[in-house]
């Protein structure tokens, strides 16, 4: 099988199973994984925060620096006012670079389906909007789409959509262009070196991809409330 046709394999939505109502409702691969994702979060989230002390030890210590500094990341980008949005922005960098990383545990990431990571870019939009609506007032929200002249109005809502496709794309394509790098390098070489790039890839890679995710969409939500500050 040459690359074109693992590639197009790797781009099929993949039916876990189905659910036997109404005439039969797939659930895709990428959604059980999610799921599983979410309950491992969960588990994990459970298990750390149960005996919590006065004076953190082992892997408190590592969840509070965890903590720390996604706090400390997100408010520089978007000042005290940005408190408020920490829950669910650090839940995107959570989830996404824990889903960035399962390969390298023989899974497939939810992020290498498309329809993940447009919704993915889709609700990152909606909390851009929202965080700029909610700083600004609803009609300061509007005026802002007449900056910094009122001719580029269409310009303006034209990034509307134009931010969550770049999102979606960017992480869809670099966790795919990953998948090519990896069969090129196994064409190549397909001993030994290819488990050095799948630890770049799946650990490092995957990290990065999420950081830049989260930190686009901080970036544009600071954008969106700048006149409130």
């Amino acid at each position: 099988m040459d690359i074109g046709q693992k590639l197009m394999e790797e781009l099929e939505c993949r039916v876990a199973f189905t659910i036997p109502i109404l005439g039969g409702i797939p659930v895709p691969e990428s959604c059980v994984m999610t799921w599983g994702i979410m309950l491992v979060v969960v588990i994990a989230s459970i298990l750390m925060v149960r005996k919590l002390k006065k004076i953190p030890t082992g892997s408190q210590c590592l969840l509070e620096i965890g903590i720390n500094w996604m706090n400390d990341f997100f408010l520089g980008i978007l000042g005290s006012k940005g408190k408020k949005y920490l829950p669910i922005l650090e839940t995107f960098l959570i989830y996404i670079g824990i889903s960035n990383i399962v390969g390298l545990f023989g899974l497939r990431p939810p992020t290498k389906d498309l329809g993940v990571t447009a919704t993915l870019a889709v609700f990152a939009i909606l909390l851009i909007q929202y965080s700029g609506m909610r700083e600004k007032g609803f009609k300061g929200w509007l005026k802002s789409f007449k900056e910094p002249m009122a001719l580029l109005i269409p310009m303006n809502i034209l990034e509307l959509f134009i931010k969550p496709l770049s999102l979606c794309m960017r992480l869809f394509g670099n966790v795919l262009g990953a998948f090519v790098v990896m069969e090129l390098i196994k064409m190549v070489l397909p001993v030994g070196l290819p488990l050095v790039f799948s630890f770049y890839f799946d650990i490092f890679d995957g990290c990065i991809q999420a950081y830049v995710f989260v930190f686009l969409t901080s970036l544009f939500m600071s954008e969106a409330m700048e006149e409130a500050e």
